[in-house]
């Protein structure tokens, strides 16, 4: 019997709003992941580890299940001395999510950034960065990725890039695009190279991203993602937008980093987020199952 085919992500945008997933890493170091380890080889040395994360964010309500990839370029890998795994990690990551996320939610393949600027400011060309971007992409949609995912960019010249390798693998596949962006003194809401809200977001959407918006703002609060959300929904034209909050600020506690929203906060944020123009709400740093189901039950 032949399977059948889900539904365009596309096309259940232009009818609701969707739950997206939440923080990977710091899941995994739950599970005994030290600090500063490769955490894409769980893909394959301890797969089902990482499964019982998408799971129970599946679990939870989340219809987005995002891969266990965002280092997955050569560069990042490269540090980790597995810049020759590019492929099989990416792969993986892909398939192991696919079978969380079953034949009704949708795998998004997640591309972090390369880990170094590009020229004049470093030493990468959009070449080379594009390139690098296009190998981790293929092997993402090779495992079951049904878009991609391009996030937490401070450069819009590497947006694009990641964007134009999307697109130069699968011109079908959705690309979803998302800066970290922070406050400046003088309240606006910028990128860490001083990118402003409407020239990154038109930078994405020119480039062809069908999805645009933001994750991981440093130290943004509940209400500066809202704002956030109505800047960028006015520079989004046509295209949708997704925001994906970090748990609150950071706060500094003995030490540690820690995030400290409620799951019924950020439900209350995720309400405010649709009314201010997002399509797709979720989180990222410091969020759980918890809020995730917080979230996906107010949407």
């Amino acid at each position: 019997m032949t399977p059948m085919k889900r539904k365009s992500l596309m096309d259940e945008l232009a009818v609701r709003p969707v739950c997206g997933d939440g923080a990977m890493g710091t899941l995994l170091m739950a599970r005994g992941m030290a600090s500063g380890a490769c955490g894409m080889a769980w893909n394959t040395d301890r797969a089902d580890d990482v499964k019982a994360i998408h799971d129970a964010y599946r679990a939870a309500g989340s219809q987005l299940i995002t891969t266990n990839s965002f280092g997955g370029t050569r560069f990042v890998l490269d540090h980790h001395g597995r810049a020759t795994d590019v492929r099989a990690l990416n792969f993986a990551a892909a398939q192991v999510a696919r079978a969380a996320a079953g034949e009704d939610a949708w795998v998004l393949g997640d591309v972090g950034p390369c880990g170094d600027f590009l020229e004049p400011v470093g030493d990468l060309t959009t070449d080379e960065v594009r390139e690098a971007f296009r190998e981790q992409i293929e092997a993402l949609l090779a495992g079951g990725a049904d878009a991609i995912l391009v996030e937490t960019m401070s450069d819009p010249a590497e947006m694009v890039c990641g964007i134009e390798a999307s697109l130069s693998c699968n011109p079908e596949v959705p690309v979803i695009g998302t800066y970290a962006f922070q406050k400046t003194a003088t309240g606006e809401f910028r990128t860490m190279m001083g990118t402003p809200v409407t020239e990154a977001i038109s930078r994405a959407v020119e480039a062809g991203a069908k999805i645009v918006g933001a994750n991981c703002g440093a130290s943004l609060d509940l209400d500066d993602y809202v704002a956030l959300c109505k800047e960028i929904a006015a520079a989004a034209g046509s295209a949708h937008v997704i925001i994906q909050p970090n748990a609150g600020a950071p706060r500094q506690v003995d030490g540690a980093t820690l995030y400290l929203a409620t799951p019924q906060q950020m439900a209350e944020t995720a309400t405010r987020l649709i009314e201010a123009g997002a399509h797709i709400v979720g989180g990222c740093c410091g969020t759980t199952p918890a809020h995730l189901a917080a979230i996906a039950a107010v949407l």
